[in-house]
C-alpha cells in the first residue's frame, strides 16, 4: 500500500463529507466519423494508457484513519453508454476503484477521472498518450519516481508514488509556510455580488455559463495575472474591500512531467484593492504577492495553518487557468466539459489558446467556463458582462483607476465593512465531563499514542498541539475500532480537546 498525498487526503477527507460530482474530471473527445477510431483499437489504447499510468488503476482505502492507495478491483475498461451526462455524473466507488472510466457514446468518447488522481494537466497527457497509442505509436517509457527508502532493502514502495518526495519537501518549507500565513490568513466571509453574496465554501449541484474574454496583454503581466487582478477589482467594486479568491496552482516537478496524478494545491490569493489606485499598480502589487506564495506552493493550507477545516473550496470564489487546444489531431475535445456540479459558489475555469505569448497586444479567445451556485449567483450573465467590460477598459486604458472600471457596482454602500470572519478559539465544551472515567483515559491513550506526545491534559487543544486532519483521522479510526465510538470530523473540529470530544460522545 502506498500513503496518498497531502492533496489526496484532503479530497478524500471531504469527499466522504459529501461533496458529489464535484471531483469528477471529464474530457469529452468528439470524433469525426471518417476518422474515428475502431472501438477494439480504442479499447487496446485506453488499457495502454492505464498501463502507463498505474495511479489510474488504484483505489483509495482507509488504513488505521490514513487512506492509502490500493490495486483497484478491477482494472479500468473501455464501456458503452447512453449519454455523455450519464458517464459523467455516475459515482466513483473510492474504496474499490477504477478511479477513471472510459465510456463511447456514438461517436463520443467520454473519458472521466476522479480529482483523487488526476488534475488539468493531466487531461493533455491523457489525451496525447491516448492519441498514440490509438494510432500505433509507443509514446516513449517514463522515469519512476525515486520512492524507495534506500536503508530499507525491503521497502515495498511503489515506484510510481509522487506523494513521498513531496512529503519530504513539505516538511521542509513547513516552519517557513506556517509564518508565511501567519499574517495572511484569515477564514473568507461573504463576496457581495449584485443580488445577494457568494459564502458557500462546499461541494454541491451547479450551472454553467460558457463565454469567451479578451484579456489584454500588459508589460509585465501575465494574461493570467491580469485577468486575475480584474476580477478582484470587480469584486471590489460590488462593494467588497477584502477580496479573496482561491486559485489552482501547479506542484510538478521535473521528475513528474508527462504524468497523469493530482499534481496541483488550491491557495488563497488575498487582497484589498484601493478604489483610487490605477489597474496596473494594483496588477502589479497582486503579482507580487502571488509570486510570493509560489515558494510554498506544494504546501498544503492545512497544513500550514492550524485548525483550518476540512472544505471543498477553500474560498467561494475559484479561478483555474490553463493553456490548451480545443481541437487535436485526435478529435475535439472539450478540455472544460461540465460535471453538473461546483466547488464553492463560483468557480472560474479559462482555456488559454494555445501558441499566444503574454506580451501580444490583444489576446481573443479565451474560453471561460463559469461554474456557479445558482442559489448564490442569481446572474452569471450579470457577472461575466460586468467582468467582460472590465477587461475592455482595461485594454482601452491601463492606468484607469479601479473604482473607474464600468460595473454596476457597488452594490452596497461603499465602503463596506471587511466581510472576513474573526476568527475566535472553539469554545471548550467539555466543562463539567467527568474525565476520570475510563472513555476518557482510553481516549487520553490514543491522542498521545498518534500525536507522540505525553501527557496530554484534558483542555488542551489538537491543534496547538501539532495535529492536523490527517492526525485526526488516525484518532477517529482508533476510536472506532478501539472503543467502538465514532466521532464525527465536524464535531471533531469543533471540540478540540479531550474533553470536547468526550462531551460530544456523551452527548
Amino acid at each position: 500500500m502506498t500513503q496518498v498525498s497531502f492533496a489526496q487526503h484532503g479530497m478524500w477527507v471531504t469527499e466522504r463529507m459529501g461533496a458529489g460530482p464535484a471531483y469528477h474530471m471529464p474530457i469529452v473527445i468528439r470524433f469525426d466519423r471518417s476518422r474515428a477510431p475502431d472501438p477494439a483499437v480504442l479499447a487496446t489504447a485506453c488499457a495502454r494508457v492505464v498501463e502507463r499510468h498505474p495511479l489510474l488503476s488504484r483505489a483509495v482505502r482507509e488504513h488505521d484513519g490514513v487512506p492509502h492507495l490500493v490495486p483497484a478491483t478491477r482494472p479500468p475498461s473501455l464501456e458503452t453508454g447512453e449519454s455523455v451526462e450519464e458517464a459523467v455524473g455516475r459515482p466513483f466507488d473510492l474504496e474499490h476503484g477504477p478511479l477513471v472510466r472510459f465510456t463511447l457514446v456514438g461517436d463520443t468518447l467520454v473519458v472521466v477521472a476522479h480529482h483523487l488522481v488526476f488534475d488539468g494537466g493531466s487531461k493533455d497527457i491523457l489525451v496525447a498518450d491516448l492519441a498514440a497509442f490509438a494510432t500505433g505509436v509507443v509514446p516513449p517509457p517514463l522515469a519512476p519516481f525515486d520512492s524507495s527508502d534506500p536503508s530499507d532493502p525491503s521497502d515495498p514502495s511503489d515506484p510510481f508514488d509522487h506523494a513521498a518526495g513531496q512529503r519530504e519537501r513539505v516538511a521542509a518549507l513547513l516552519g517557513e509556510a506556517r509564518a508565511f500565513w501567519a499574517d495572511r490568513w484569515r477564514e473568507p466571509g461573504d463576496m457581495v455580488v449584485p443580488g445577494g453574496a457568494l459564502r458557500s465554501r462546499r461541494g454541491g449541484p451547479g450551472r454553467l455559463l460558457e463565454f469567451s474574454l479578451d484579456v489584454p496583454g500588459l508589460p509585465g503581466l501575465t494574461r493570467f495575472e491580469v485577468l486575475l487582478a480584474a476580477l478582484h477589482a470587480l469584486l471590489m467594486s460590488y462593494g467588497n474591500a477584502d477580496v479573496v479568491t482561491a486559485v489552482d496552482l501547479s506542484t510538478r516537478t521535473a521528475e513528474s512531467e508527462g504524468c497523469i496524478g493530482p499534481f496541483v494545491n488550491e491557495l488563497p490569493v488575498f487582497s484589498s484593492p484601493p478604489a483610487d489606485a490605477p489597474f496596473v499598480t494594483f496588477a502589479a502589487a497582486l503579482r507580487a504577492e502571488l509570486r510570493s506564495l509560489y515558494a510554498y506552493r506544494e504546501v498544503p493550507l492545512a497544513r500550514a495553518v492550524a485548525g483550518l477545516k476540512p472544505h471543498a473550496a477553500l474560498a467561494p470564489v475559484s479561478v483555474s487557468y490553463r493553456r490548451g487546444s480545443m481541437t487535436t489531431a485526435f478529435g475535439e475535445v472539450d478540455w472544460l466539459a461540465f460535471n453538473h456540479a461546483v466547488r464553492g459558489a463560483l468557480q472560474l475555469q479559462v482555456l488559454d489558446p494555445a501558441g499566444r505569448t503574454d506580451d501580444d497586444p490583444a489576446t481573443p479567445g479565451m474560453t471561460a467556463s463559469l461554474r456557479y451556485d445558482p442559489d448564490e449567483l442569481t446572474d452569471p450573465v450579470g457577472f461575466a458582462d460586468d467582468l467582460r467590460a472590465v477587461l475592455a477598459a482595461i485594454a482601452q486604458d491601463p492606468a484607469r483607476p479601479l473604482e473607474m472600471l464600468p460595473t454596476r457596482g457597488p452594490v452596497v454602500v461603499w465602503p463596506v465593512p471587511t466581510h472576513a470572519a474573526v476568527e475566535t478559539a472553539p469554545e471548550d465544551s467539555g466543562a463539567g465531563v467527568d474525565l476520570d472515567d475510563p472513555l476518557a483515559a482510553e481516549i487520553r491513550a490514543i491522542w498521545e499514542e498518534v500525536l507522540k506526545l505525553a501527557p496530554i491534559e484534558p483542555h488542551d487543544d489538537i491543534f496547538e498541539l501539532g495535529g492536523h486532519s490527517l492526525t485526526i483521522t488516525q484518532i477517529i479510526a482508533r476510536m472506532r475500532k478501539r472503543l467502538g465510538v465514532e466521532v464525527d470530523l465536524d464535531d471533531f473540529f469543533d471540540n478540540p480537546t479531550i474533553a470536547g470530544v468526550l462531551q460530544a460522545i456523551r452527548g
